[in-house]
This record gives structure tokens, C-alpha cells and sequence, in this order.
């Protein structure tokens, strides 16, 4: 038996993970998780089809394209998730305290980043990683030498934001 953060993964989901984290897709944006058979939505990645469209971390989507997703694998939720950049997908997203709705998203192609980095009174940078993939080590360096020069080198502090994050 596996502990419960770890799973079996055949040769197609390693092949799917593998996408995954190098960190570009034709997707939505979204990290998700299971939840008692029903896909919930940990967080949209900022700048995404999904978090323009207002998907949230807390959402539970149920439906993909009138069909419903309900008790699928993860995996297979995910599968019918993505695909070619420029095509459109609509999901029906559950949200505690509405009635479930449609949301039509288009998918892009996803470069997951470190997140946007900023800088606060002036000597403080905030980086926000939303997920962790092959090239989030390099986007991390990259978004603090962006904070160090809109400092001028008098930076004086990094918080790195893992709010929301999926882990990894």
C-alpha cells in the first residue's frame, strides 16, 4: 500500500505527469484534485482561461461538455480537460452557496510560471509561486533579479507567496 500522497501510475499517467510538470500544456489553467470522486479546483494559475474566466480554488467542477465527470479518475477528468490550444471546453462548476453554472473556456497553451513577482514599500519583493514544475527553480531566480533591479539593488527581503499552491 502507498501512503495517501502517493498513487500507481501506469506508462499513460506517467506521461501525463511528465507534461505536467514541464510546465507547458494545451489546457485551462487549473490545478485540481479529487475530492471524494468529484474534481475540486485547488487554485487557477494566474493569467489562465480559468482564472480570467473566474473559476476559484474551492470549485468543484462536475461536468465537462454536458457530460458528467463525476466519480472519473483524476486522470481522466484532467485527459478531458485538455487539449489543442484554440478549442473550447464548457464546464459546469458546483460553488458552495450558488446554483451550479457553465463557464465556456477556450484552452491555451499553459506556461506555468513562478508567478508575478512585485515589490512593497519600496525594499520588500513578493513572489507568487502557484505551482511547482521542472521550471520553477529558474522562474524563481529570474523573479528575484527582477525585484533586486526595481529595487537598485536595495532590496531587503523576498516573501515567497505559496498560497493556494498545490504542492510539489
Amino acid at each position: 500500500s502507498l501512503d495517501p500522497h502517493s498513487s500507481y501510475m501506469d506508462a499513460t499517467d506517467y506521461r501525463e505527469m511528465q507534461t505536467q510538470t514541464r510546465g507547458e500544456y494545451g489546457g485551462l489553467g487549473i490545478e485540481v484534485a479529487s475530492e471524494e470522486g468529484v474534481v475540486r479546483v485547488v487554485s487557477p494559475i494566474d493569467g489562465t482561461p480559468a482564472a480570467r474566466a473566474g473559476i476559484q480554488a474551492g470549485d468543484f467542477l462536475t461536468a465537462i461538455d454536458g457530460e458528467s465527470i463525476v466519480g472519473l479518475t483524476l486522470n481522466d477528468a484532467v485527459r478531458r480537460m485538455r487539449g489543442e490550444s484554440g478549442t473550447q471546453i464548457v464546464v459546469t462548476v458546483a460553488r458552495e452557496g450558488t446554483d451550479p453554472f457553465d463557464v465556456t473556456l477556450t484552452r491555451e497553451i499553459i506556461n506555468v510560471r513562478a508567478g508575478p513577482a512585485r515589490v512593497e514599500g519600496g525594499d520588500v519583493g513578493i513572489i507568487r509561486i502557484s505551482t511547482f514544475n521542472e521550471r520553477t527553480g529558474s522562474m524563481l531566480q529570474d523573479a528575484i533579479r527582477q525585484v533586486k533591479r526595481e529595487t537598485n539593488g536595495n532590496l531587503r527581503g523576498v516573501v515567497v507567496d505559496l498560497r493556494n499552491n498545490p504542492g510539489g
